[in-house]
């Protein structure tokens, strides 16, 4: 069963979907893509996204989301690491990351006619049905990151079949997705937990509402006119929605919600607690990564009683917390994080073994992140080793920005952080120290960052400071740093 499609004005029926698919699928095969190939995209939420999608499971390719925020050395990387035979790029991101498409990488532009591309729509009309051998489905390949900036793709094998029930139960109980389903999505595809949400919600719902962005008060009217089950949202889009008059609020019927799935960055009690007293009884929250898949539920009658806590373990997800040594810590006592979710296969970082390797201890895999288990097997995040920060959903990987500021002309020292911020969790603050001489200029410093990142990673304040703490082998301190910003705060990170 396939998912109608409804985005704005434009429906699509199952059939109309499936029909697309079937000829995307065959495009792919006669550009030589085949099992296990990559293909890449870099769109924003568009009824494109869902055709490559589920082009891509029948063709037995791998998805390979693109940030469409990023500039020509951020996409060019993950183009050129991931070996991506396809390209499939909105028409007003392409000139941002011109030169950096490899040359053996077919072009293909959504919306717009390109030189050197075809269109997407004339390409997918031209292209026969796929009539090949059944290829195995595979998901996204998505790329996350870690201390050393540098990205690292993330190929999971695919199910076997009791993972493939383990799963149905899973996503059931932390996306809300089961058959039938009426969902709604409005965070961006190209983000792990939206893009898997995206894609169950079309292998066993009746009807997937894809919006391009959010918008507060449309989100309310299409839950009212679709009467939408279950809705992927985030703490920002709390935030946003939780400020609308309450006038505007209690315009809508939403009675047909009975879930509302989150991941990727913790919520704030106050949020969660403001949301329930709202919608009542539905939001859920869960602690995931690229890497490790869904390992808890937060249910929203726990949230209260075990507020700042990320839940209880999914499904049949192993949590440990194991000190530097490997020793397994009792609970209450705070240490590194490691977990397996048999429900999901193994994975690999594409190209790259060694980093594999250096996450797993003893059959159970970790990204950094510290914790501990209370009493009841709650699961309460303390701190990120890797110095990740989630700013509204978004994972944001200080070191990469740090390797950029550090390039400037001026710079002798710096460090990024994330501190609070009421609407999206955390924000970037960086601390810059001048050469002997220079003079630096906080908006100088944005102004070139954002010509050589993403404008989400440019750090929101900058402050010239005279000197950063390190150690006496000159390791930088950061929790030094972080600390006049958090403490005193129930939610640490």
């Amino acid at each position: 069963m396939t998912a109608a499609l409804i985005f704005g004005q434009l429906e699509r029926s199952a059939a109309e979907i499936d029909e697309r698919a079937v000829r995307l699928a065959g495009g792919l095969a006669c550009l030589g893509v085949d099992d296990g190939d990559v293909v890449a995209v870099m769109l924003k939420n568009d009824p494109a996204y869902v055709d490559i999608i589920q082009g891509c499971r029948i063709a037995g390719a791998y998805y390979c989301q693109i940030n469409w925020h990023f500039k020509r050395e951020e996409a060019g990387f993950i183009l050129t690491d991931s070996g991506a035979k396809v390209l499939f790029v909105q028409s007003g991101f392409l000139a941002e990351i011109a030169g950096a498409v490899p040359p053996q990488v077919k072009v293909i532009v959504v919306h717009q006619a390109h030189a050197n591309a075809d269109e997407f729509e004339a390409w997918l009309a031209a292209q026969p049905a796929y009539n090949g051998q059944p290829r195995t489905p595979r998901g996204h390949m998505a790329y996350t990151s870690g201390t050393t900036g540098r990205p690292k793709g993330v190929r999971r094998v695919p199910l076997t079949p009791d993972q493939q029930v383990l799963a149905t139960q899973l996503t059931k109980e932390v996306l809300g997705i089961y058959p039938g389903v009426r969902s709604l999505i409005s965070a961006p595809l190209y983000h792990s937990a939206p893009s898997s949400f995206a894609q169950q919600s079309l292998l066993m719902g009746s009807l997937l509402v894809l919006e391009q962005k959010f918008d507060a008060e449309a989100t309310l009217a299409l839950i009212e006119r679709h009467r939408i089950d279950t809705a992927y949202l985030v703490p920002v889009m709390y935030v946003r929605l939780l400020r609308l008059p309450q006038e505007v609020r209690s315009r809508y019927d939403l009675s047909s919600l009975t879930f509302v799935a989150s991941t990727g960055s913790p919520c704030a009690p106050d949020v969660k607690k403001a949301m329930i007293d709202w919608l009542g009884p539905v939001i859920y929250e869960s602690y995931a990564s690229s890497e490790t898949g869904y390992i808890t539920v937060m249910r929203p009658q726990d949230a209260l009683r075990k507020s700042g806590s990320a839940g209880s373990a999914a499904g049949g997800a192993k949590i440990r917390i194991l000190d530097e040594m490997g020793a397994e810590l009792p609970a209450g006592e705070i240490g590194t994080i490691y977990v397996h979710q048999p429900a999901y296969s193994d994975f690999t970082y594409h190209g790259n073994d060694a980093a594999r390797r250096a996450v797993e201890r003893d059959g159970l895999v970790s990204v950094g992140d510290m914790g501990y288990l209370d009493e009841d097997g709650f699961l309460f995040i303390c701190d990120r080793a890797s110095d990740m920060v989630i700013s509204g959903g978004v994972n944001i990987y200080p070191a990469e920005i740090e390797h950029v500021l550090i390039t400037l002309p001026g710079v002798a020292d710096c460090a990024v952080i994330g501190v609070p911020d009421e609407e999206y969790g955390e924000s970037l603050a960086a601390q810059v120290v001048a050469e002997a001489g220079a003079t630096l200029d906080a908006e100088t410093l944005r102004l070139a960052l954002n010509e050589r990142i993403a404008s989400y990673k440019v750090p929101r304040c900058i402050d010239i400071v005279s000197a950063l703490p390190r150690d006496d082998n000159g390791k930088l301190q950061k929790r030094k740093i972080r600390d006049a910003y958090w403490s005193g705060r129930e939610r640490l990170v």
